[in-house]
């Protein structure tokens, strides 16, 4: 191993085809007081990542290496470090590190921590042959996944956890498909055994096929009538419009959770759904440092 790596880098924002990323030669890191470094070997791409890329989302600073939904090899430990040991296999995921000490991290919800940090955007992240990350925030790695099948998850199963804890069960997104798979295998065992899920998104075949196959009883566009009214739903796509739509398709007293951060919101029928008990629980309060998609820190 020399000293440097290759990586890509955010240079100038901008759309995609204009070459917003290029490659680079840095100095690998290396890895201080409760750090570890890790060789990459697979790194997903994240809408958050675009958003980067093109300038949606402001660089923190110059040339940073976006990217994270890391799996990677520990490489490296810095001082202090006790939970992981060279060679184990492990992911690095959006959150990078939380404070500790604000409300949130104190009351056990470090994904909306005040003063958090992030992978690929505060950091960087995994579009590099290494990384280096903080220990307690990286995950050990189920042997039945493999490298690339896993990456993607480090971000699309996190997303859903505190939506689908809230709301009961997925309605809305690409991000479901996760969650159904989840109720499918978890059902027995679910304190809600006869939940029966809906989808709306582009009906595209395959996302149709994929949606029946999962168990979902009814699929169609967004604007698409349901089948009945729906106790609780999740949003996943990150557009403001759809929410009074989604807020529509609820019955009296339910739930909509939203798990992304969304354009503007417009909510003309709010007082129908004030007075229906239609409740909206904001899951990242517009911006990305309150997203929920981010991972907890594993307790010591």
């Amino acid at each position: 191993m020399g000293d440097t790596m290759r990586a890509w880098a955010v240079s100038t924002p901008g759309p995609v085809d204009s070459g917003p990323l290029v490659a680079i030669e840095r100095e690998i890191p290396a890895p201080t007081r409760g750090q570890i470094r890790l060789r990459v070997v697979a790194c997903g791409v994240c809408r958050t990542d675009l958003h980067l890329v093109e300038g949606d989302l402001p660089p923190r600073r110059p040339l940073v290496i976006p990217g994270h939904e890391i799996v990677g090899v520990v490489d490296a430990l810095g001082p202090e470090t006790t939970r992981h040991s060279v060679g184990d296999r492990v992911g690095a995921a959006w959150l990078a590190h939380t404070c500790g000490e604000c409300r949130f991290c104190l009351a056990d919800k470090e994904n909306l921590c005040l003063y958090p940090t992030f992978t690929g955007w505060d950091i960087d992240g995994g579009y590099a042959q290494y990384v280096v990350v903080n220990e307690d925030y990286v995950y050990a790695l189920p042997v039945q996944f493999n490298d690339v099948d896993v990456a993607p998850l480090l971000c699309a199963a996190s997303l859903a956890i505190a939506p689908c804890a809230r709301a009961l069960f997925p309605k809305r997104g690409a991000s479901a498909s996760t969650v159904l798979e989840d109720l499918r295998i978890s059902r027995p065992k679910s304190p809600w055994p006869k939940a029966r899920a809906c989808t709306c998104a582009p009906a595209r075949p395959r996302r149709v096929k994929l949606a029946r196959s999962l168990g979902v009883i009814s699929v169609g566009d967004t604007d698409d009538p349901l089948p009945e009214p729906l106790d609780a739903s999740i949003l996943f796509a990150p557009v403001g419009t759809i929410v009074p739509t989604a807020l529509a398709s609820l019955d009296r007293g339910g739930t909509l959770a939203i798990a992304a951060s969304t354009s503007p919101i417009f909510l003309p029928s709010i007082t129908r759904s004030t007075f229906s008990r239609r409740e909206t629980f904001a899951a990242s309060r517009q911006i990305l440092e309150r997203m929920v998609v981010t991972s907890w820190r594993q307790p010591r």
